[in-house]
């Protein structure tokens, strides 16, 4: 931490034990977003209709969707807001690490992560009660998170394994 504290941070020339521990996490937060893509992909659907189904309710093909109940998405917001918050934070600092890209570029890419939490975090709450037409938004804060997410992972990943 105190690396951070710093201001001079970079990845590269980090320990090699500390490059392996931030490797180990970025691996594993690799999987939590290949588990979230599936979860997209198979329970909601990558559609705005779909997306609307999957929080307001109405049928799907052959089934039929339930509205999401208060209490759902309370206990969802309440885990992914503290989880997406701390994988943010480690992931953000990992790349702000990185000397690879300039600070405009950073800044906007942290910052377009940033806005995806938010939006994935709140898109729900506006789908469920305000109205269908923000399950753009919600596929808007996926598209965020997936881009910029994967874009801090790999140059985080790359400073920690393959730069030298």
């Amino acid at each position: 931490m105190k690396s951070f504290a710093s201001g001079g941070f970079r990845l590269r020339d980090a320990p090699r034990s500390l490059r392996l521990i931030y490797a180990g996490f970025l691996v594993v937060t690799a999987v939590g977003l290949l588990t979230q893509l599936g979860f997209q992909t198979e329970r909601i659907g990558w559609t705005p209709a779909a997306i609307a189904t999957y929080y307001r309710g109405g049928e799907t093909g052959d089934t039929m969707a339930f509205p999401k109940p208060f209490g759902h998405l309370v206990e969802v917001s309440h885990a992914h807001a503290f989880m997406m918050g701390v994988v943010f934070l480690v992931l953000a600092h990992l790349f702000a690490g990185s000397p690879l890209l300039g600070g405009a570029v950073k800044g906007a890419v942290i910052l377009t992560a940033f806005l995806g939490v938010v939006g994935d975090v709140g898109a729900p709450w506006l789908i469920r009660y305000v109205a269908a037409g923000f399950a753009w938004l919600q596929l808007a804060a996926w598209l965020a998170l997936w881009l910029a997410g994967l874009g801090m992972l790999g140059v985080s990943l790359w400073e920690c394994l393959g730069a030298r």
